[in-house]
């Protein structure tokens, strides 16, 4: 009797504790269930891919590709960036299925790394993804503004003149919207972001069907067989693989549904499969898209010309010959960009609370609080706020170093990814013992992880080129620098504080 009600018990499926897995996942790597467990399968694809917004991106990202690689070039860089970031995510997904924590790479690192350097790998991996998360909220409400300004820009031609200031404030204002619908609407959070997948799928044929059907479409050969070097770089090779940084931007944050892992009912099998569904949705569908739009591009000079700021915004004026429909085509970006705003902000939050859970940030005991009204890391949220506002400052004074802080977002993130897959792969070499995944690719695994780590190091080293061949100190890229300064900065910390915290290692079991 009393056995018979203990599995009962145990296969209880709970709203705060999940399943039994989820309860024997969490006991597995010492860590209290404190968030309720809301996300399921639907969710959590929606969650990953409207933060990832891919085809959008691919969309406002147009002007890397189009200076680097021209039309065709964009296109098979999209593809060559796709074959290869694939590999990652499914790398990230057996991962994600060993160990479902919010803590995600860093946790990952300190489970797997080799002894002797498990700490110190485990708080720079931290702090990176801590810093990539923070620009990458910065870089879609920076994003978000500029379409605003942009599409005030061709309805008002003559009447509005651009501030740096006006940036600022509109950053700041998606930044607090974006936190008050984690924050009031924390709850209803799954809810929403199946809804937002809805429109994400079918604001794709709003905006595919008008391209195709009311722009000029030149010669298949005329766009598949161009590729162009206008970086200046002295080689169409070269110009495809500084380009690369385009399709990969969209094509980032895959460990997004990681960091609310701890919020996913059955989390070892969901959380896999939603990467996964992720990839091939919107690897697809953005494909189809920068497509659609090397058809439709017309004449690149004129469009990476535009007074709107995005080329995009300029192809859709060219292409519907209408100020309204530019218009609209570009409200739906941009809203797309403000949910990807949304899921950001719960990502990044999760990072911090489990970092400093973990004592891995200064003031960690106030940043991993929970609040009990709204069951989410609201402390966390406000410092998510307050850095980005801090950020949208340096717009006013500079937007070079603004955007060099926001190009950060995606060398930090692929830092982190190369780390802990390492420290996979490292240990498998060394056939030591790895938690039992759900999903897993079996024997593919060892050759799968080698060529994640390979694209990873390529695509990690032309994140920091310029854009130009040809460059001053406002079309350089100062990411390099700023990026050196927070590995210093996590190592000085380490040095006074966190390296006096135990670092717990966690055997494999």
């Amino acid at each position: 009797m009393s056995v018979a009600c203990t599995t009962a018990h145990e296969d209880e499926v709970s709203a705060k504790t999940g399943t039994a897995q989820d309860r024997k996942d969490m006991w597995r790597v010492g860590r209290q269930q404190e968030l309720n467990r809301n996300f399921q399968f639907l969710s959590v694809l929606g969650f990953t891919a409207v933060l990832m917004c891919t085809w959008e991106a691919v969309l406002f990202g147009a002007s890397y590709g189009l200076i680097n690689g021209g039309k065709g070039g964009m296109i098979y860089t999209y593809l060559g960036g796709l074959a290869g970031f694939s590999f990652v995510i499914l790398s990230m997904a057996e991962m994600a299925s060993m160990a479902p924590t919010s803590g995600g790479q860093y946790h990952w690192v300190s489970e797997f790394a080799p002894p002797s350097c498990q700490c110190i790998l485990s708080y720079i991996t931290g702090w990176v993804c801590v810093l990539g998360w923070h620009t990458g909220i910065a870089g879609c409400c920076y994003t978000v503004a500029n379409m605003m300004i942009g599409v005030i820009a061709i309805n008002y031609p003559d009447a509005y003149t651009y501030e740096p200031w006006h940036v600022t404030l509109l950053v700041i204002a998606v930044a607090l919207a974006a936190l008050l619908f984690n924050t009031l609407l924390a709850q209803k959070l799954p809810l929403i972001e199946g809804i937002i997948l809805v429109i994400h799928c079918f604001g794709f044929f709003g905006i595919l069907i008008p391209l195709w059907v009311l722009s000029p479409r030149p010669a298949a050969s005329e766009v598949f067989g161009s590729i162009e070097d206008r970086g200046g770089w002295g080689n169409n090779g070269l110009a495809c693989l500084v380009g690369l940084v385009g399709p990969i931007y969209a094509l980032i944050g895959p460990d997004s549904a990681v960091h609310i892992s701890e919020e996913i009912r059955d989390a070892s099998r969901v959380l896999p499969l939603g990467m996964i569904w992720t990839l091939i949705l919107n690897g697809s569908t953005g494909f189809v898209m920068i497509v659609t739009l090397a058809f439709s591009v017309g004449d690149i000079d004129h469009v990476l010309e535009s007074q709107t700021g995005f080329a995009f915004i300029q192809v859709f004026l060219n292409s519907t010959g209408s100020v309204r429909a530019a218009t609209g085509m570009t409200v739906v970006i941009m809203a797309m960009q403000f949910c990807a705003a949304i899921s950001n902000v719960a990502t990044t939050s999760r990072q911090v609370y489990a970092f400093a859970r973990d004592k891995g940030l200064p003031f960690s005991s106030f940043l991993s609080k929970v609040n009990p009204t709204f069951t989410v890391p609201l402390n966390a949220l406000c410092l998510s706020l307050v850095i980005v506002s801090l950020l949208s400052l340096i717009n006013i004074g500079s937007s070079v170093a603004f955007n060099a802080i926001m190009s950060l977002g995606t060398a930090a993130l692929l830092s982190s990814y190369i780390i802990s897959i390492t420290c996979v792969r490292l240990r498998r070499w060394r056939k030591q013992p790895l938690p039992p995944a759900r999903w897993s690719m079996g024997r593919f695994t060892p050759f799968v992880d080698t060529v994640s780590i390979l694209v990873l190091l390529v695509i990690w080293i032309f994140s920091f080129f310029p854009l130009t061949e040809q460059v001053n100190p406002t079309t350089m890229n100062w990411s390099v620098a700023i990026f050196g300064g927070v590995i210093l900065l996590s190592l000085v910390y380490y040095q006074l504080h966190a390296r006096k915290a135990k670092c717990e290692d966690i055997v494999p079991t």
